[in-house]
């Protein structure tokens, strides 16, 4: 599965990590929510094409992508939400909707919305509808060097926005398993805030 890649590629650069396992989610306010991560440090990943090329955008889970925004920011001339069918081999080692925000594993290019930059750490999904990561975002700028963009909008801001699907989930809430840590203290003091948890911690080392 993606999480156990997205691990090996976290360790062998020696990234450190959190990991939340929650109750099964598939949207990412949903998985916001089951995880008790603050939408604001929840990440999500919308694959788009531009000009004919996919591409992943990783926008906070409470906001969608402007088109037009993104057509501006890059230049494109078409730019448009891509059909699951689209990429579904590409991420065939993801559960459907879990795309992770690394398109330098799966060979996309990856554009993040300058929201996520301001925070010490986001979180978002690692491939299956279970499991979160957090990660410092200085560590993962480094690891995937991604594009910075301005794209993120509010829903029903925009004319023309991607990653604003309904839910399709039949979980009910539950409370996040997870383990003492203080390696994320802004994301734990969120966590902790919200639900009295906390997040494993896994060293990026053997």
């Amino acid at each position: 599965m993606a999480t156990r890649r997205i691990r090996e590629f976290l360790v062998g650069n020696k990234i450190q990590y959190g990991l939340i396992n929650h109750t099964c989610a598939y949207t990412a306010q949903e998985v916001a929510e089951f995880s008790h991560v603050p939408g604001r440090y929840m990440a999500k990943v919308v694959v788009v094409w531009l000009d004919g090329k996919l591409a992943i955008v990783v926008v906070p889970a409470i906001k969608v992508v402007d088109l037009v925004k993104l057509r501006r920011e890059t230049g494109a001339l078409d730019a448009r939400l891509a059909e699951e069918a689209d990429f579904r081999d590409r991420f065939s080692d993801c559960q459907v909707g879990t795309v992770p925000p690394f398109g330098n594993l799966y060979g996309l290019d990856t554009l993040l919305d300058r929201q996520l930059t301001s925070g010490e750490q986001f979180a978002f999904n690692a491939g299956t509808h279970r499991d979160v990561m957090v990660i410092r975002y200085a560590d993962y700028s480094g690891l995937v060097k991604p594009r910075i963009v301005d794209v993120a909008t509010a829903a029903g801001n925009a004319g023309h926005i991607a990653g604003s699907s309904r839910s399709k989930s039949r979980t009910r809430r539950a409370s996040s398993r997870t383990q003492s840590a203080d390696e994320f203290p802004e994301m734990e003091s969120a966590v902790q805030a919200e639900c009295g948890c906390a997040i494993m911690h896994h060293m990026g080392a053997d």
